[in-house]
């Protein structure tokens, strides 16, 4: 009988963190927060100021205000790779490349302005409409699925600065 399996599964999606969750996006920046210019990577090229910017840039591409290609590998397997992310809590690996794009050179960044920023953009990325996204490398996703993936990428950066 597979009911069983189907309740399981829609248990362990359902408790799925998402940013559009109230709690886990209050954790998110509240992590946010304690972030410093002393804070060290703990694998990776970024410092903290390129990390606060990139994850920044990441949010202007969610609320559309800057366009990222696709790139040619995703959209051969994307979409495989999406369903493999957001169907379990498991974090992103740590060293995922990132979009040439959202890569950031400069290390002049005025790091409390740009935390604040980027927290301005995670609130009004939440009350935007997010039926258009089209991510770079996973292609067009769903609300649930930009909810799930948009925490593990904050997520992931803030544990790669021990926040």
């Amino acid at each position: 009988m597979n009911t069983p399996n189907k309740y399981y599964i829609t248990a362990q999606i359902t408790a799925m963190k998402s940013i559009f969750d109230t709690t886990p996006k209050k954790e998110l920046i509240e992590r946010i927060k304690t972030l410093d210019a002393q804070s060290k990577a703990q694998w990776g090229h970024m410092n903290v100021y390129q990390m606060v910017k990139h994850c920044t840039l990441w949010e202007e591409m969610l609320l559309s205000k800057i366009k990222v290609k696709r790139v040619f590998i995703g959209r051969l397997i994307g979409k495989l790779l999406l369903k493999s992310e957001v169907k379990d809590d498991r974090r992103m690996v740590q060293n995922t490349p990132t979009v040439s794009e959202l890569k950031v050179k400069d290390t002049n960044v005025d790091l409390q302005a740009e935390k604040e920023k980027w927290i301005s953009l995670i609130e009004e990325s939440i009350q935007a409409s997010t039926t258009d996204f089209v991510h770079p490398f996973f292609g067009k996703m769903t609300k649930e699925e930009i909810g799930i993936h948009h925490y593990k990428h904050i997520d992931h950066h803030l544990r790669q600065f021990n926040s």
